[in-house]
């Protein structure tokens, strides 16, 4: 099993920063059971006042081959492009194997 982990900070000048919010999980997790080899997908939105991002995606695939594929999937490609990439400023990610 792959894990799949991104952390977002949303840019500064976002106005209804919990509606953006709100539009990346369900879009990201309306994908749970329409993308082979996704295994779980779950996005936290609400961050303890100690942490420095605005949202984490925390996702596990089949395999490594899986989550490749996930990353140009189309449905996963238009959430992506509409929902996440014009608002975030800064994404980390951390893929391991669990």
């Amino acid at each position: 099993m792959v894990r799949h982990v991104i952390v977002w900070t949303l840019r500064d000048d976002i106005e209804d920063r919990e509606q953006v919010k709100a539009d990346i999980k369900a879009g990201l997790e309306a994908l749970q059971g329409r993308i082979e080899g996704l295994l779980s997908i779950s996005v936290e939105t609400s961050p303890l006042p100690t942490s420095n991002a605005d949202l984490m995606l925390d996702s596990s695939f089949e395999s490594f081959e899986a989550l490749k594929a996930y990353s140009v999937h189309p449905e996963h490609v238009k959430v992506a492009d509409t929902k996440v990439r014009p608002f975030v400023k800064i994404r980390s990610c951390m893929d391991f194997e669990a």
